[in-house]
């Protein structure tokens, strides 16, 4: 993941046109009339061996006729001329193209050329096969669409030229505009998440537009979203909603799973606003744009048409909002205004009568009270109406109380499409969004308060973490053991030995390798018992008669056996029977089953679930699923998705099940995706949940051939091999470990501890107390691009906290490191300064920076004696840059 060299995208100042035309209808002359009609200023070079004179251009036969590299390349000329173009730029010293062409003939071989083409120089490519890009604020439209773009504050990223075109008419009739347009094509080289980054850095940019059909490079993809969503609403449609993903023939889990399900929790993840079509990917981007970030989900609504404001409260409980409760003096300030035994709670309705005053007077009341977070104006046309000139005494409101520094959300509801369009430009210019039904409007509004609790879910969602024991080695040597024998598929037994080895409760299982072994294992367990058929071939054995139930003793057992081996041989006769599983028959008189399945999305990676089990789990529908890994909260809340949640809740006579086993199995498959990464599938099935606790009746898995070589997690689990116990050079023992969301009271106990001068020298300003948002930023970390270790004395308690951030290129870092006070001069900042830049180093980071005051002596001296060298910020004469190369020192 990187976005170097791909700044001309939305800055270039000299572009060439290679394929530049003026042949009536060719692409190259599209592009050329909408670069000039945008009035770009910059110089435009059009190479076509042909004649080509348009004013505004400068023509030239060939690249090696070009006065200098250009900063940006768009290229329109045959697939087969492609790479050898590439290969010709970056020589002459260009680093960014767009390729409009497209391979049709043998595409997978035309990547690989232009992208080996484009990796020799160093040299980004946008495409192929794309409809190109567009930067207003830089006057650039290198596209062949029919309508131009507005400059805006609005980012696109769409991976169908078409949903551009469509975007961009839509945009036109609502004056709406754009900061960037990038058609992304086939992402031979620059993906989502590049272009993510580009638009996350863009000083224009106030909300980013995704039309995705699918992830590449997922884990890039998840990084760059997370980083961009922090600060940016992050809005997205998803192409191919009914598509499932490949289907496992293996587990119920990878059945039930669909591709779009996987998506979507991985948006949700990213802190990504995912909404179903076109329609609603609009009214998003509207008011997303329009509207500042609310504080909460607390809506007032004024009409002056009862039923109206009804309809709006209905639609308000499917879009994450509740209904403010107005303050007394608001209803009394509202009592002055409107007519005697007009309504004065919220829903507000002044009456069909109301006229421009009594709208303004509302509004002004309405406004100014603190307890709601965004205010819905609506308006039914009557005879008494006056749209356009209520309309205009509202905005005057709004714009009344921003002088007032009063900037709540305004959304306006004119019913009817006749009665919002004649208001509609009124309110465009007062940036008030418009919307002509409650449905619409409430939904609107519901993107707001989504937007919040997404990015809330970055920073404050509940965090609790749970060390998961297990023995791991003896995990690995089952899975090793059966690649050896060349399996890919655990028999159960195995399968529930690796349960074990993560202490998750399993049923006592012996296996019997023939039906008249069956009466042996039953000496190990306890009457009576459960017979199962064990083969590779027949994942669900229940389907094929291969379980027995209810056995009352060995006999019974050894009978059942040899008839479920009789039939399997008659009707399965290509199966290849092993044995037999015997099992302690488990009837738990309130246990309910569920299902707990790990399964691989081949983009997101291993993927988590948990619904209702038992034989019809696929038909019951009942799943939650998440990407791994997850920490404890995540698995309550997981589990408090499903529909049988409310049953492990208790109901009538049947009691409470211990919801908290069930949170702990989600932990322990989490740690075997982060510690297994030969792990495929794994279904446990059914999963009995009591009042007692959980236990494992039936488990089946999938893993790989060979040894896996890297984990195919996208979301890095925290870097365990970098817990340590250090030992300072004056004797100091501490602990060191990477930082996890729920040490967020310790890092803001730390800093309780740290004196005003420290504080200041970290966070470069007088604070007086370090903000939950900036503790948030050190313990909400990806592990990606930001990474915070934390060192806790032997008593336990934090004594340091070290923050390592890096650029997107993650060729760059900055650390930042805070001790607490009273175990300053005990060698402590300098010991895990050293273990930072150990891990900055292992990760591959060439450049580490520190940002001091130029008073903090102590700092600037301790880097100096680490190697780093100092200089002074050129913007501002009271700050240092220290800057050690790591690749230099490894020389």
């Amino acid at each position: 993941m990187t976005i170097r060299n791909l700044s001309p995208l939305l800055h270039a100042r000299t572009i060439a046109l290679i394929g530049g035309s003026q042949e009536e209808g060719a692409i190259g002359t599209l592009v050329l009339d909408n670069l000039l009609a945008g009035g770009f200023e910059g110089s435009i070079h059009v190479v076509n061996p042909h004649p080509v004179t348009r004013q505004g251009a400068t023509w030239v036969a060939s690249l090696a006729d070009l006065p200098a590299a250009p900063e940006l390349a768009v290229i329109m000329t045959p697939e087969p001329t492609v790479a050898g173009i590439i290969d010709e730029l970056g020589t002459l010293g260009s680093r960014c193209a767009v390729i409009l062409s497209a391979g049709l003939h043998d595409a997978s071989a035309f990547h690989h050329a232009i992208r080996a083409a484009a990796q020799r120089h160093d040299m980004r490519i946008v495409g192929p096969n794309c409809l190109g890009i567009m930067a207003p604020h830089a006057r650039i439209n290198a596209t062949f669409a029919c309508t131009p773009a507005l400059p805006g504050n609005l980012g696109l990223i769409s991976q169908s030229g078409a949903l551009i075109t469509a975007v961009l008419d839509w945009a036109q009739t609502r004056r709406v505009g754009f900061s960037g347009i990038i058609s992304a094509g086939d992402m031979t080289d620059a993906n989502l998440g590049d272009l993510i980054d580009l638009l996350a850095a863009d000083a224009h940019t106030h909300a980013i537009l995704l039309y995705v059909e699918g992830v590449t490079e997922a884990a890039e993809f998840m990084a760059a979203a997370r980083a961009a969503a922090l600060h940016k609403p992050i809005i997205a449609i998803k192409a191919g909603k009914s598509q499932l993903a490949a289907q496992a023939t293996l587990s119920h889990t990878g059945a039930m799973i669909g591709s779009y399900d996987v998506y979507k929790a991985a948006f949700e993840r990213a802190g990504i606003l995912l909404v179903d079509s076109l329609t609603e990917l609009f009214d998003a981007a509207e008011i997303l744009c329009a509207c500042e970030p609310i504080p909460g989900n607390r809506l007032a609504i004024l009409t002056n048409g009862g039923g109206a404001g009804i309809l709006a409260v209905d639609a308000l409980a499917q879009a994450d909002g509740q209904l403010a409760s107005l303050a007394p003096e608001t209803i009394a300030s509202l009592a002055e205004v409107t007519p005697a035994g007009s309504p004065r709670a919220n829903p507000v309705d002044i009456l069909g009568d109301a006229d421009p005053g009594r709208y303004a007077a509302a509004v002004r009341a309405i406004l100014r009270d603190s307890g709601s977070d965004a205010v819905l104006l609506m308006n039914c046309p009557t005879a008494r109406s006056e749209a356009r000139e209520t309309a205009l005494a509202i905005c005057r409101e709004v714009a009344a109380a921003a002088q007032d520094r009063i900037r709540k959300p305004v959304l306006a509801c004119w019913l009817g499409d006749a009665n919002s369009d004649r208001v509609r430009p009124v309110f465009a210019a007062a940036g008030i969004p418009v919307f002509s039904t409650p449905d619409d409007a409430v939904r609107a509004f519901g993107y707001l308060a989504q937007a919040r609790r997404l990015r809330e879910s970055l920073t404050e969602a509940p965090a609790r973490s749970r060390d998961v024991q297990a023995d791991r080695a003896a995990a690995r040597a089952i899975i090793s053991g059966a690649q050896a024998d060349g399996c890919t598929t655990l028999s159960e037994i195995k399968v529930k030995k690796l349960l074990e080895a993560y202490g998750i409760p399993v049923v006592p299982t012996r296996f019997a390798a023939s039906a008249d072994a069956v009466e042996e294992a039953c000496c190990w367990l306890s009457a009576p018992y459960a017979v199962k058929i064990v083969s590779r071939d027949l994942p669900h054995k229940s389907d094929v008669g291969g379980v027995a139930l209810d056995l009352p003793d060995a006999g019974a057992a050894v009978a059942a056996a040899r008839e479920m081996e009789r039939r399997i041989r008659r009707d399965l006769p290509e199966a290849r029977i092993q044995g037999f599983a015997v099992e302690d028959m488990i009837n738990v008189e309130d246990g309910r089953e569920m299902i707990v399945g790990l399964s691989t999305d081949p983009a997101f990676g291993p993927i988590i679930m948990a619904g209702a089990g038992g034989v019809a789990t696929e038909l019951l529908d009942d799943k939650a699923i998440e990407l791994l890994p997850i920490d404890h909260a995540q698995a309550d809340a997981l589990i408090a998705r499903t529909h049988i949640s409310r049953m492990l809740a208790g109901y009538r006579n049947v009691p409470a099940a211990d919801v908290e086993s069930v949170a702990d199995v989600l932990d322990a498959v989490s740690a075997m995706a982060v510690d297994l990464p030969d792990l495929m599938e794994l279904d446990i099935n059914p999963l009995i949940v009591s009042a007692a606790g959980v236990i494992a009746l039936d488990a089946r898995a999938r893993i790989t051939a060979g040894a896996a070589t890297a984990s195919r997690l996208v979301l890095r689990a925290p870097p365990e091999g970098w817990t340590s116990d250090l030992v300072t050079e004056q004797g100091l023992r501490f602990h060191v470990r990477p930082v996890r969301p729920d040490d967020g009271p310790a890092v803001a106990a730390l800093f309780d501890h740290v004196s005003p001068e420290d504080l200041r020298f970290r966070f470069m300003s007088g604070v007086a107390k370090v903000s939950r948002e900036q503790i948030a930023m050190m313990t909400r970390v990806d592990y990606v691009r930001t990474i915070s270790f934390v060192a806790f004395g032997e008593e336990g308690d934090l004594l340091a906290i070290a923050m390592l951030a890096t650029d997107p290129d993650r060729t760059r870092a900055e650390i930042a490191l805070s001790t607490r006070t009273d175990m300053k001069g005990k060698g402590l900042s300098w010991t895990l300064f050293e273990h930072v830049l150990r891990y900055a180093k292992a990760e591959g980071i060439e450049t580490i920076e520190s940002i001091e005051s130029a008073d903090h002596e102590a700092a600037l001296r301790m880097e100096r004696e680490l190697g780093f060298v100092t200089i002074a910020d050129p913007d501002d004469p009271t700050v240092r840059i220290a800057r050690k190369s790591l690749a230099a020192h490894a020389s």
